[in-house]
C-alpha cells in the first residue's frame, strides 16, 4: 500500500492541530496516486515549507522537500512548478508566512500558478512564543496583545480570491471532510488555496480559552465565508501557452534582440575593467558598450553597477569582465583596466589604483584618467608606483564635435582600442547597438574619438 508519510514521528506540541492536517494531507495523497495510477506517486510531488512549526511538515512525507526562508515558501514553490510543470507541487505556510510574505501570495494568486498552498492558520507565531499575526482575530490576547488585539484580522482566503485564485476554500482542521477539500484542491489546476483554522494549544487556545466548536464560531463572528468559497476554470495561463507553442515548434524561443557575433577577439584570458565617474553621466552605458563590444566579438560578459539611491546624484561604478570562457561571478577580482572620468569616481576608486600599482611590477595594468585629474592622481602615487601602471589621459574635450553625454563612451572606447583588447569596427557597432533612440549619437562620439586616437590619447609624465 502506497503512503506518503514516512515513519518520523511528529515534533508538535500534544494537542497541536498540525498532525490532524497532514494526516488528512497523506489521505488526500493516497487517494490521488491511486486514481490517477501512480501519476501522484511520491516520486512526482514535492512539498514546500517555510519557517514556523508547519515549516516542519516536509520531513514528515517522503516526497522531494524544499524548506527556505519564512514568508517565502510560495516563491519557492511558483519557481519549481515553473521550471518543473511535471510535478505537483505543494505549498505548506503559516499565517506568519502569510504575513510576512504577503506580497508572494498576492503575485501567486494574481498569476494563478498551478500550486496548491495550505495554510495552517493557527492565529498567531505559535514557535516564537505566541505574538499576534496578521489574522489574528480582534480582541484577541496573545503575548504581544495582553489586552486584546486592537487590528482587524487579514482574510486570507477573501484575498486570494479577489486576486485570481481559482480554487479557495477556508474551514478548520477539524473538519469531517478536509482530506477531501485537500483532495479537489490538489487535483485542481491553477493556483488553490485552503484557510485552515486551527488551534495553537500552547499559546492562542490557553490566551483565549478556544477548543475547536468556538473555533469555528470565530469565523462566523467575523463576518468570514465558509466552505469553498471560489472555484472556478483556470483562464488561458500565458506562461504554459507560450511554453507549448515552443514545445510545437521544435525550436527554443527566439532572442528579442539577439547580438550578433561578427567579429573577433585574440583574448585568452579572463580581463577585468572598471569605469569610474558620476551618477547621470552615462557610466553605465558605458560599461554596457564594453560587455556589448565584447559579447559582439564572441566573447562572455558581465556587468555589475554601483550607484546611490538617488541615482543621479553620488557616484557611479560599472565592472566589467570579459573572458573567452563563461564567468560565474560578477565582481571584479583583481583590476586589468581602469577608467576614471572625475573627482567623485576618483573618490571611490583611490584604493584600486593602489591595489593596481601593487600589482604592476607583476601584472601590466591600465589606467586612463582626464585632464583634470592628472595632478590628483601624481599627488596620491609617486613616480615609482606610477612607474609600475600604463597610466595615461584621455582629453575627450577637445573634440568639440563629442557632447558631455556622450564623453564617457568615447572615453572609453578610445581608451580600449588603445589596449588592442577589442577592435574599433566591435565598438562602433557596439554603440550603436546600445540605444535605438540615441544610435546615430552614440555611435558618432565613438567613431570621433576612434578617428582622433593619437590626439586624444597621451602617455601621462
Amino acid at each position: 500500500m502506497v503512503t506518503f508519510r514516512n515513519d518520523v514521528a511528529y515534533q508538535f506540541c500534544p494537542g497541536c492541530s498540525h498532525g490532524l492536517i497532514l494526516d488528512a494531507l497523506n489521505r488526500a495523497l493516497v487517494r490521488l496516486e491511486r486514481s490517477t495510477q501512480g501519476a501522484w506517486a511520491p516520486v512526482n510531488t514535492v512539498i514546500v515549507t517555510d519557517i514556523g512549526c508547519a515549516g516542519l511538515s516536509d520531513q514528515y512525507f517522503a516526497t522531494s522537500g524544499f524548506h527556505g526562508l519564512h514568508g517565502r515558501s510560495l516563491t519557492y514553490a511558483a519557481g519549481i512548478k515553473l521550471a518543473r510543470p511535471d510535478l505537483h507541487v505543494i505549498n505548506l505556510m503559516g499565517d506568519g508566512g502569510c504575513g510576512i510574505g504577503g506580497a508572494h501570495l498576492i503575485n501567486a494568486a494574481r498569476r494563478d500558478i498551478d500550486v496548491t498552498t495550505l495554510v495552517f492558520n493557527n492565529l498567531n507565531f505559535g514557535m516564537t512564543g505566541g505574538e499576534h499575526s496578521v489574522t489574528t482575530p480582534s480582541q484577541a490576547k496573545t503575548s504581544t496583545t495582553p489586552w486584546g488585539n486592537v487590528e482587524l484580522p487579514l482574510d486570507i482566503a477573501a484575498t486570494v480570491a479577489a486576486n485570481g485564485a481559482t480554487f479557495v476554500w477556508r474551514g478548520t482542521a477539524y473538519a469531517p471532510d478536509l482530506d477531501q477539500q485537500i483532495e479537489a484542491a490538489l487535483a485542481h489546476k491553477g493556483f488553490a488555496l485552503l484557510d485552515i483554522w486551527e488551534l495553537c494549544v500552547a499559546y492562542y487556545a490557553s490566551f483565549n480559552k478556544v477548543n475547536p466548536r468556538e473555533l469555528k464560531a470565530e469565523i462566523v463572528r467575523l463576518g468570514f465565508q465558509e466552505g469553498v468559497i471560489q472555484t472556478r476554470a483556470r483562464p488561458a495561463e500565458p506562461i504554459r501557452l507560450h511554453r507549448d507553442q515552443v514545445s510545437r515548434s521544435g525550436q527554443p524561443p527566439r532572442l528579442i534582440n539577439p547580438v550578433d557575433h561578427r567579429f573577433m577577439s585574440n583574448l585568452t584570458h579572463e580581463v577585468s575593467l572598471m569605469v569610474a565617474g558620476s551618477a547621470g553621466s552615462h557610466i553605465r552605458a558605458a560599461g554596457r558598450l564594453v560587455s556589448m563590444a565584447a559579447t559582439m566579438s564572441n566573447l562572455w560578459a558581465t556587468q555589475r553597477d554601483d550607484y546611490p539611491v538617488t541615482v543621479r546624484g553620488g557616484h557611479s561604478l560599472s565592472e566589467i569582465q570579459i573572458a573567452p570562457e563563461p564567468i560565474t561571478y560578477t565582481s571584479c577580482r583583481a583590476l586589468d583596466i581602469l577608467f576614471v572620468l572625475d573627482e567623485r569616481g576618483l573618490g571611490k576608486v583611490e584604493g584600486k589604483l593602489v591595489e593596481m600599482a601593487d600589482a604592476g611590477r607583476s601584472k601590466a595594468a591600465w589606467i586612463f584618467v582626464t585632464p583634470a585629474l592628472v595632478d590628483r592622481v601624481r599627488d596620491l602615487h609617486s613616480p615609482r608606483t606610477l612607474g609600475a601602471l600604463r597610466t595615461f589621459v584621455v582629453d575627450i574635450c577637445s573634440l568639440a564635435e563629442v557632447s558631455r553625454a556622450s564623453q564617457g563612451l568615447a572615453i572609453v572606447a578610445a581608451g580600449l582600442v588603445s589596449t588592442r583588447l577589442l577592435s574599433s569596427e566591435a565598438l562602433i557597432a557596439a554603440a550603436a547597438a546600445l540605444s535605438p533612440t540615441y544610435a546615430e549619437v552614440n555611435q558618432a562620439a565613438v567613431q570621433q574619438a576612434l578617428a582622433a586616437l593619437d590626439t586624444v590619447v597621451r602617455p601621462m609624465r
